[in-house]
């Protein structure tokens, strides 16, 4: 396994690293450069790593998507100020007064804020409501239209992120940054990888950094055209259940509880069969982990599964708390749990056990 200095050093150029859906090339040339050897992408943008290994009748994908929930300039006003579009999932409470960056076509970043009106001038129905995103703007500090374009480069479509970089708390195995969904599953993906790279597993391993989750599961589509997996395995950043006004009783992803194994969610109903078996490899190897059973909320899973005649799939999730904002929070040792069961599940899966996960008669 790789040393704790090296996987939050990895963790903090993933979550810093600019990627919205669709402009997520910060994110795959860190991907590209740590997994390493022969790589593809597909017309779409995912990155592929193919490694054989002691059997290659089992294609088995370890996956994660780099895109993070993020803004694109929708428009500039006169008076400078930048309209914004939702990229994936925002709660209006979360925004305003909060740093960003856009990113401009010439690879410059360009701070802003997202502009907030003092109390003192609201009403008391104003100060109560949430603003929805469409109501927003970002103040860059230009003056007018043509400074914001012609001085900051700024264009319409641009990709904007939430401005927050990778700080160990006070407990320093909580690490607080933006994007752990899903730039832990795409660490993961990368250190299962590495670990995986001495070929000793019975089957083909797929390394796969996918795009454009966040905005409806679009990459893992062509991905799986592209790398035909017979086994998937999702890594993710999901939501954590230990937050204020919580019931701990139905707590189902906590930090510190380790490595959440999900059983189903809305988009996809994972196979039992490979569930449990992961479920084994964890309790064989002494993995710290939680089983959940989602009621809302979704993955790569959801077209990973139905590709060609079928995968069986199944998430793997890191729990972070307030994903889908620009602060959120990890154990690191939920995150190592993740790579270790990656890596662990790998190391055994064969072609011959796969195949009991799809026998139905």
């Amino acid at each position: 396994m790789t040393t704790p200095a090296t996987d939050i050093d990895l963790l903090k150029r993933l979550t810093e690293a600019h990627g919205t859906s669709g402009s997520e090339g910060a994110v795959r040339a860190i991907v590209a450069a740590e997994i390493g050897g022969d790589l593809r992408c597909d017309r779409t943008g995912n990155l592929i790593a193919e490694r054989p290994g002691t059997a290659d009748d089992l294609r088995l994908m370890i996956t994660g998507h780099m895109d993070e929930v993020g803004f694109a300039v929708q428009s500039i006003t006169g008076d400078g100020y930048i309209k914004f579009v939702p990229m994936g999932g925002w709660w209006g409470h979360t925004l305003l007064a909060q740093r960003v960056h856009i990113l401009t076509r010439a690879g410059h970043e360009v701070l802003g804020v997202i502009t907030s009106t003092p109390p003192h001038f609201l009403s008391e129905d104003a100060r109560n409501r949430v603003m929805k995103v469409d109501e927003m703007y970002m103040d860059i500090g230009a003056s007018s239209r043509e400074m914001a374009m012609d001085d900051f480069g700024v264009r319409l479509g641009d990709p904007i992120v939430p401005d927050s970089l990778l700080t160990p708390m006070h407990r320093p195995n909580l690490l607080l940054a933006k994007a752990f969904d899903n730039r832990c599953g795409v660490g993961a993906t990368i250190q299962a990888a590495q670990n995986l790279a001495d070929g000793k597993h019975p089957n083909t391993l797929l390394a796969v950094a996918t795009v454009q989750e966040e905005v409806g599961c679009r990459g893992i589509l062509t991905a799986c055209h592209a790398a035909n997996p017979n086994i998937a395995l999702v890594m993710e950043g999901t939501p954590a259940d230990d937050r204020t006004g919580s019931n701990p009783a139905d707590c189902q992803g906590r930090l510190g509880g380790g490595a959440q194994i999900r059983l189903q969610d809305p988009s996809a109903i994972m196979n039992r069969g490979l569930a449990e078996y992961v479920i084994s490899i964890a309790e064989v190897c002494n993995i710290p982990h939680q089983v959940a059973v989602r009621t809302s909320g979704g993955t790569d899973a959801k077209n990973a599964h139905l590709h060609g005649i079928g995968v069986p799939t199944v998430v793997i999730g890191t729990p972070a708390r307030y994903i889908h904002t620009h602060n959120s929070i990890i154990d690191i040792d939920d995150y190592r749990a993740v790579v270790q069961l990656a890596t662990e599940v790998a190391r055994r899966l064969d072609a011959s056990t796969a195949a009991t996960f799809t026998t139905y008669l």
